[in-house]
């Protein structure tokens, strides 16, 4: 009796396993319109500025991107993984816009956040409480969506691991930043698939430094690339939001 018991205990831990697994993918996937292919991360603006010139400048310019998120926003996705309520969002999302220093990081943020949220709140129907989430912080004044922290909660509610959306959550940022690479013809598809890969040990080096830090501890490392992304709305022609 004892074993059945074990056997059906250890079927619902895998269960729930792939259940998480398969959220995680399809966060992830490039296919959930967040609209997180509309950015560029400064890209844009960077090559306008002569920044980035080169296949060469693009991997400095990515490890940059990277190191920013680290040590800027993984501490707000790692909180909201581990303190996944309405409250502890709330003041972090406040918190969180008033970090952000230039206008266009800003709008960028809130507009994958709140697209991010709709998504995630119709998707995943077994988590009702997000749904409710949403609703009463659409009647909220003063709640701005910003994405790393609805990323975080999402993660949270799904029940995955802290360690594990904090890597997803700079991953999402390299793929974002060398796609949009790819589209302003800096580099083809075949070399930004080998840039991402190479680049991967390094984002992993980042998530080690950075991962698990208080919301407290966070910082930008990066301000170089936070002043040329705020110049993107003055870019004459331009292919990106941000």
């Amino acid at each position: 009796m004892d074993i059945e018991m074990e056997e059906e205990r250890e079927s619902k831990r895998c269960r729930l396993g792939y259940s998480q697994e398969w959220s995680l993918w399809q966060l992830v996937d490039s296919i959930l319109p967040t609209g997180g292919f509309a950015h560029s991360f400064g890209l844009e603006a960077a090559m306008q500025a002569r920044i980035v010139n080169s296949p060469e400048d693009l991997q400095i310019f990515v490890t940059h991107v990277l190191e920013n998120t680290g040590s800027l926003l993984l501490p707000f996705v790692c909180a909201m993984t581990t303190s996944h309520d309405i409250e502890t969002w709330h003041r972090l999302d406040k918190l969180l816009n008033a970090m952000l220093s230039n206008e266009v990081a800003r709008k960028a943020s809130t507009t994958q956040g709140s697209a991010l949220l709709r998504i995630a709140s119709a998707m995943f129907t077994e988590l009702p409480s997000l749904k409710a989430m949403r609703q009463e912080s659409l009647r909220t004044r003063g709640i701005y969506f910003h994405h790393a922290p609805i990323f975080g909660l999402v993660c949270g509610l799904l029940g995955l691991d802290p360690g594990i959306s904090q890597r997803a959550y700079l991953f999402i940022t390299l793929r974002d930043v060398i796609s949009a690479a790819t589209r302003l013809n800096l580099i083809g598809p075949q070399a930004g698939a080998i840039l991402q890969h190479r680049v991967a040990s390094v984002a992993e080096e980042i998530l080690n430094k950075w991962k698990d830090r208080d919301v407290e501890d966070a910082c930008q490392t990066a301000p170089l690339i936070d002043a040329v992304q705020a110049c993107h709305g003055y870019l004459f022609s331009r292919m990106f939001c941000s």
